[in-house]
């Protein structure tokens, strides 16, 4: 599979009061969406509105990315929510970005979730049918963003939300096209060559190599750049120029 352009998302605003964790900035000067934290696993208010009047200046589209509520482990601890709880509360999150990404003369274009919510709908049916519902109580066609082959895009597709598939420069991934959970040595790969490497092939090819060796099908439209990382803004920008340099467009998803 060649793919003629390739969307470049990053989580941004994932701070707090005082705390600043991403370079927000310098960031949207290299992507083209951004991943909003909506102030359950970072992000504040101010830091919302910030974000978003800084994307909608520079062009960059606005995606909500939401969690579950744990500020206290950034959420990327295992929780286990009803679904009608945690359909409200995506909802929420995603009403509470939209006010600012109108403020900014701009809109939520799509949604992600986080962390453990993230990995946790891979795989499990009911949580991410209560995304889905999240979302659609929120609004009714907005896309989501995510794993390919995931439950999330399956209970989104057949909700008639469009998703979009997503890949991971710098993680590695299972022979399933999961990924590595991060508590397990080499989850988060740090070596820029690799990463650009590894982005490129996956956008030319739609294959990346799995951590046992194997390759592995990535149906993605979308490069995730993981804000919080040492050197991100240079290893963001290293990517996206290996990418055009390949000859691939970097731009927003349709």
């Amino acid at each position: 599979m060649t793919l003629v352009s390739m969307d470049l998302n990053a989580d941004l605003g994932e701070g707090f009061g005082r705390w600043t964790l991403t370079d927000d900035e310098r960031l949207l000067s290299v992507v083209t969406s951004a991943n909003v934290a909506c102030g359950f696993h970072a992000g504040d208010a101010a830091t919302m509105r910030r974000v978003c009047a800084l994307a909608a200046e520079r062009g960059v589209r606005i995606g909500a990315q939401v969690s579950y509520r744990d500020l206290a482990g950034f959420g990327r601890r295992a929780m286990d929510v009803p679904a009608d709880e945690l359909a409200a509360e995506v909802a929420y999150q995603i009403g509470a970005l939209e006010v600012f990404a109108r403020a900014a003369g701009a809109a939520v274009a799509y949604v992600k979730p986080h962390g453990a919510l993230y990995n946790r709908v891979v795989h499990d049916e009911d949580q991410a049918a209560a995304v889905v519902a999240g979302v659609l109580l929120a609004s009714a066609g907005l896309p989501v963003l995510g794993l390919p082959g995931s439950r999330l895009h399956e209970a989104a597709g057949k909700a008639g939300l469009p998703v979009v598939g997503e890949a991971f420069g710098d993680r590695a991934y299972r022979s399933d096209g999961s990924l590595l959970p991060r508590g397990q040595e080499g989850a988060v790969l740090h070596e820029p060559d690799e990463v650009v490497e590894r982005s490129v092939s996956m956008a030319r090819s739609g294959v990346v190599t799995a951590h046992c060796g194997r390759p592995v099908p990535v149906r993605a439209r979308s490069l995730c750049l993981h804000g919080d990382t040492p050197g991100a803004v240079d290893l963001a920008r290293r990517v996206r120029s290996g990418l055009e340099s390949a000859g691939i467009r970097v731009e927003a998803f349709a």
